[in-house]
């Protein structure tokens, strides 16, 4: 065989370069499409239940997607090499200012001790705004001092309202998911009076403005108006409400009592009937209120209603429409004729009674 001659080697090794070389340009420029028929080709061959449609969308978003990383890796590149410029030309300026050598380490930290200070200097001024609001808070809570006064004890279940009377004697009320309404002796802790007048859950109770008389609401879709007489017991250094006496209270409940519950109101006065039922609700009562003067009550219930009634005929007034959803409370005001009822349809309503032949509604929405 002839031997080939090393100029000739040479240009062959050239050409095999140049060959190459544009092979890899082709290839680099046909990457997307290659890419993309590839993906297209290995999608063809898995079992997809996808319209072929979808699955050419979802390919070229994948594309984007990449495509956009690409992008930025690119731009990442391009600014570690202006990084790596500018450390270089800080290099130059500490050599002629300090004329000592600095090492890449303290090029870094010299390049970056500006960005350090202004975060310094942000982390600094924002722990002394917020260490001013914490201490604020702290300083608050250091001056209260909390501690637990009189545990009233004597419910069966749980508590859904507590009211205080706007009369002599000031008692306490509670009602209760047992059925009952208790009234109790503030100083001592002493149950006065039990009321088992309903049949489902006491969701509300609210005390006349002048008289000693409660308006209770309850799960029984009634709201019930009962008259009670209490003396307050003289206060005793002990709670005297630790005995507990035999009689008869279970019967409104479907269990028995357990021993030791109930303590502080199984001896206590019970009143067994209201003096006026309020009825005409379809579903649960979960709020009532007495409007100013005592003379009419206000009731709120899960049929998505609110009632206005007379106390003394018990002859409904006006029924309040529009919530979409469940009432979840009512209350009025003080001095006016104003009622306000919340619902689960993230609004709340302002009804006007001031005028006696009209009346209005004010519709706050705001609660999501």
């Amino acid at each position: 065989m002839p031997i080939e001659s090393g100029s000739c080697a040479s240009a062959r090794q050239a050409k095999q370069k140049r060959k190459s070389h544009s092979l890899s340009i082709r290839r680099t420029n046909s990457s997307e499409q290659e890419r993309a028929g590839l993906q297209r080709d290995m999608l063809e061959g898995q079992d997809s239940k996808l319209p072929s449609a979808i699955r050419n969308t979802l390919l070229e978003l994948f594309g984007q997607i990449e495509r956009e990383f690409e992008n930025l890796y690119i731009e990442n590149l391009e600014l570690r090499r202006e990084i790596d410029t500018l450390n270089e030309r800080l290099a130059g300026e500490g050599q002629a200012i300090d004329g000592a050598e600095l090492s890449k380490g303290q090029l870094k930290t010299k390049a970056s001790h500006s960005t350090s200070q202004l975060s310094q200097k942000l982390k600094t001024t924002y722990k002394a705004s917020t260490s001013k609001i914490v201490s604020s808070f702290k300083t608050t809570t250091s001056r209260a001092i909390c501690q637990l006064l009189k545990e009233y004890v004597g419910h069966r279940d749980g508590i859904w309202d507590v009211s205080v009377a706007k009369t002599q004697p000031v008692v306490l009320g509670t009602a209760s998911a047992d059925h009952t309404a208790l009234l109790w002796s503030i100083e001592t802790g002493k149950c006065l009076v039990k009321y088992v007048g309903h049949v489902g859950s006491v969701n509300s109770i609210k005390f006349h403005p002048t008289e000693q008389v409660a308006l209770t609401a309850s799960g029984d879709q009634t709201a019930h108006i009962w008259r009670y007489i209490v003396q307050l017991p003289t206060p005793q250094p002990t709670a005297d409400c630790n005995q507990v006496s035999g009689e008869d209270e279970v019967e409104i409940s479907d269990k028995d009592e357990p021993d030791g519950d109930g303590e502080g109101s199984s001896d206590c006065p019970t009143v067994r009937a209201p003096l006026t039922s309020l009825k005409s609700h379809q579903g649960v009562v979960i709020a009532a209120d007495w409007l100013v003067g005592g003379k009419q009550a206000v009731t709120a219930s899960w049929d998505r209603t609110a009632n206005l009634y007379d106390v003394e005929t018990s002859e409904l007034v006006h029924s309040l429409t529009g919530h979409d959803q469940e009432l979840t409370h009512c209350c009025t005001h003080p001095t006016q004729r104003l009622v306000v009822t919340a619902s689960r349809d993230t609004t709340f309503r302002l009804w006007d009674f001031r005028d006696p032949s009209i009346h209005s509604v004010n519709v706050f929405q705001g609660h999501t």
